[in-house]
């Protein structure tokens, strides 16, 4: 501990000896210096006084026991008063009980049981990341209780067939499919929430209008429904596809939906709010380091979030960004002071967990990355404007460099880099493979200035 300071220089801490502290700072339970938290011991041995009882692991049978699990991974928290502080909070400690004395048995789909609260949820990250519990694939898991929930709803069987046919073996055999290959669900359950509850609210206008089901629909009542709503309401298309390949109704078209208009912020919006973010002092450094990433790598707010440390390469000519599969991205300064400070100081590496977390961002349950719409809002209070900030940076770096350069090196597809490129009237469609890579190190350096 430095709890004194140096006669010499006074903001300059020094240790208890040095400062002639006569108070003794040692836990008198494990001997440790460091401050007391209740009496003369540290806030790691008062925890796990608390959950000794709390828990009864001393009436556990044998070293595998549940309660002893639990007073393991909670007390080896890097920051113990954390979890005496969730401790308090209601619920948490009647949870605890449960859990250790095999009321609720250790598995997910005990905890499913469960009311769906924050508090359970914090449990099972929790849980999840000391091993307690298998890994899980978190959003097909609400997806299918959503469904059940979402099905249990619709009272007519004629909407509710239907439906139920497209939810499972469209949108819940691709997601299942998608989260076994590993790769992210969010997205994709998103979007079938989405139609799913469109193409419920279309079912049940049709019968209740017009008193036809899904196979007697005709398609002027969908050019009505779509004609007199909202553009969400176009998310039944992909119900339709499904429904007259598998022939449950026929002759139906849906055109794809064609945005009326491109959130676009001016190069000098973009650069003004890039140099606040690198210069100035704006809110957090995680924000400013996520909204750069925003502003000068085009990447989307939910692929940031997600991003892990592994990502940032740090290499004898300063660090890299790991974004696709191809070429690691270069980093110009002053980013790269700020990307690696950050790197180095992100928040929440110590709640609830005893080892460092894999994530670039992590969130606050243990194990987690912060949450999308959690960074979105952060990032929409410091005023960057999301959508308007990705498509000027994409805008920008494909006037700079060749449209497929710019896909293999962001993880973007031929076909958007193409597009924007296409906009910027820079298609760059004749440029050569060698040429392109030899455009590689201004990118995004060039592009943005910096």
């Amino acid at each position: 501990m430095l709890p004194g300071r140096s006669a010499a220089h006074c903001d300059q801490p020094v240790c208890v000896d040095c400062a002639g502290i006569t108070q003794d700072y040692h836990c008198s339970r494990c001997g440790s210096e460091t401050e007391h938290y209740r009496q003369n011991t540290c806030a790691r041995c008062s925890l796990r006084d608390d959950l000794t009882v709390l828990l009864r692991v001393d009436d556990a049978l044998g070293s595998e026991a549940t309660a002893t699990k639990l007073l393991g991974a909670l007390c080896g928290a890097q920051r113990p008063e954390s979890i005496l502080t969730w401790l308090r909070k209601t619920g948490v400690r009647d949870l605890l009980q449960r859990l250790a004395t095999g009321e609720i048995p250790l598995s997910h789909e005990a905890l499913d049981e469960e009311p769906n609260s924050l508090r359970v949820e914090h449990m099972r990250s929790l849980l999840t990341h000391h091993k307690l519990l298998p890994n899980r694939d978190h959003y097909l898991a609400l997806f299918q209780r959503w469904l059940t929930s979402k099905l249990g709803d619709v009272d007519d069987a004629d909407i509710q067939r239907p439906v139920e046919s497209f939810a499972r073996w469209h949108h819940l055999r691709r997601i299942r499919s998608l989260s076994t290959d590993g790769k992210p669900t969010r997205g994709p359950v998103h979007s079938a929430k989405q139609e799913i509850t469109e193409t419920i609210k279309f079912l049940t206008w049709l019968k209740l209008a017009h008193g036809r089901t899904v196979a007697s629909c005709v398609q002027a009542d969908v050019d009505t429904w779509l004609a007199d709503g909202p553009t969400t309401r176009h998310a039944i298309r992909t119900f339709f596809v499904w429904a007259v390949k598998n022939r449950t109704c026929t002759n139906i078209t849906i055109g794809f939906r064609q945005a009326k208009t491109v959130p676009l912020l001016t190069q000098g919006q973009r650069l003004a709010m890039l140099k606040a973010c690198l210069t100035n002092n704006i809110d957090t450094l995680h924000c400013r380091v996520a909204a750069t990433l925003l502003l000068l790598y085009a990447q989307p707010v939910v692929k940031i979030a997600a991003m892990k440390s592994t990502d940032v390469i740090l290499t004898p000519d300063g660090p890299r960004l790991s974004l696709a599969e191809g070429d690691p991205a270069p980093v110009p300064e002053p980013f790269a002071s700020l990307l690696t400070a950050h790197l180095a100081a992100r928040p929440n590496m110590r709640t609830g967990s005893s080892s460092g977390s894999e994530w670039l961002f992590p969130g606050y349950r243990p194990g987690q990355h912060i949450h999308p719409n959690t960074l979105m809002e952060r990032l929409r209070e410091i005023g960057i404007e999301l959508l308007g900030a990705r498509n000027a940076s994409l805008r920008a770096l494909v006037t700079e460099v060749p449209a497929p350069l710019v896909a293999e090196m962001l993880g973007y597809s031929y076909q958007v880099t193409q597009k924007h490129a296409a906009a910027a009237a820079e298609p760059w469609s004749r440029y050569a493979k060698a040429e392109m890579r030899s455009t590689q190190q201004v990118l995004p350096g060039r592009a943005t200035g910096l």
